[in-house]
């Protein structure tokens, strides 16, 4: 592992006072495009420390990954969750090669992080940024402005199953969903309270209780239970095959949403999409009491067709580096940093995923130049 100190010294457009904070940032880059657009979340995030003045970033990069499993047969060393338990959060690419099974990077790097630290509130806004055309007709910025909370610690990715008699006609495999009173509750308050912070103070929670008869028919339950605590908060519910319905016809109808671990986690791609990309999807992978460090990804994935060919839409990660921020305390940083995408972007400087001719590079350095540029 590197270690990499992002100083705000000299030419600075503020100069750096006493109470100046430091913040020690994980970097797992991982797989695929996965450095090409962490390297530029971190020169966008060091234009930003300099021009902000009231913090700095103190990053370690670790070189876990595919390449490391086939060379020792483990994406992370055994104790690395011990290595990066006292950093302030985690700033993380993308994880999976196709030489490598899927199950066994998802299992062997991300889960263990997630799970492990109990990250367990995955929060992935969504919205049209200017210049990006939705694929939804007469659908633009302002009309498709969601956050999807989906629950990240049990569910439908529990791990909870196993296999019998292998290769033989009465081979069996199991995979069950884990639902807990505790893991509903927690997930269900946080998403309430994410609405009640925002402005339409409004909450869709999403299920499959007709045909799911025990844990999503609890998750009904609780739902209607918390809600109790939120009486400024509207809420409805809507089957999951339904709402990928209204996401696509009627998207000014929804605003902050609450799914099961696997039903969000396909609802937020399909969000992804409807706003333009999946370059441009951002997630936080949130542990709300701050026990642990939360961790910070784009949710686009390793993309091998494009590795190497410096044309990753780093957007995703430009806005997963401003959640950070926000989860940092950083407030009037993170709003700053996606003022500069926002221009880059209602400005035509777009990657060939939405439509532009832009390299990565040149995105990277528009925003930074956006952000120096930024006097508000």
């Amino acid at each position: 592992m590197t270690v990499v100190h992002q100083d705000v010294t000299e030419g600075e457009t503020r100069a750096a006072s006493p109470e100046q904070k430091t913040y020690r940032i994980a970097s797992i880059p991982a797989d695929g495009i996965g450095p090409e657009v962490i390297a530029a979340g971190l020169q966008a995030l060091e234009a930003l420390a300099r021009r902000d003045g009231g913090f700095k970033l103190d990053v370690t990069e670790f070189d876990w990954g595919s390449d490391r499993y086939k060379t020792t047969g483990a994406l992370m060393p055994e104790d690395g969750r011990d290595q990066i338990r006292d950093f302030d959060a985690i700033f993380f690419g993308a994880v999976g090669a196709p030489d490598v099974p899927d199950h066994v990077t998802l299992w062997g790097l991300r889960l263990p992080i997630c799970q492990g630290f109990d990250q367990y509130a995955n929060v992935r806004p969504t919205k049209i940024l200017p210049g990006i055309t939705s694929p939804l007709a007469g659908v633009g910025p302002g009309d498709l402005d969601w956050v999807i909370v989906r629950e990240n610690s049990e569910g439908e990715y529990s791990g909870v199953g196993g296999r019998a008699h292998r290769g033989m006609p009465e081979e069996v495999a199991t995979e069950v969903s884990i639902f807990t009173r505790t893991g509903v509750e927690r997930i269900m308050r946080y998403a309430f309270e994410l609405a009640q912070s925002r402005p339409r103070k409004f909450l869709t929670v999403v299920t499959k209780s007709n045909a799911q008869r025990h844990g999503m028919v609890m998750w009904d339950e609780i739902a209607a239970e918390v809600a109790q605590e939120f009486p400024d908060v509207s809420w409805d519910k809507m089957l999951v095959d339904a709402m990928t319905v209204r996401m696509v016809k009627d998207p000014r109808s929804l605003d902050t949403i609450v799914a099961t671990n696997l039903h969000a986690d396909i609802l937020s791609d399909l969000a992804g999409a409807l706003a333009g990309s999946l370059g441009v999807a951002p997630t936080g992978n949130i542990d709300p009491q701050r026990r642990y460090p939360s961790m910070f990804e784009p949710i686009h994935g390793s993309a091998f067709d494009i590795t190497g060919k410096g044309i990753a839409n780093p957007v995703a990660t430009f806005w997963t580096a401003s959640q950070m921020l926000e989860h940092l305390g950083e407030a009037d940083a993170a709003i700053r940093l996606m003022r500069a995408v926002e221009k880059v972007c209602a400005d035509g400087v777009l990657t060939p995923d939405v439509g532009g001719s832009a390299t990565t590079q040149q995105v990277t350095d528009a925003v930074c130049e956006a952000i120096r540029g930024d006097n508000i």
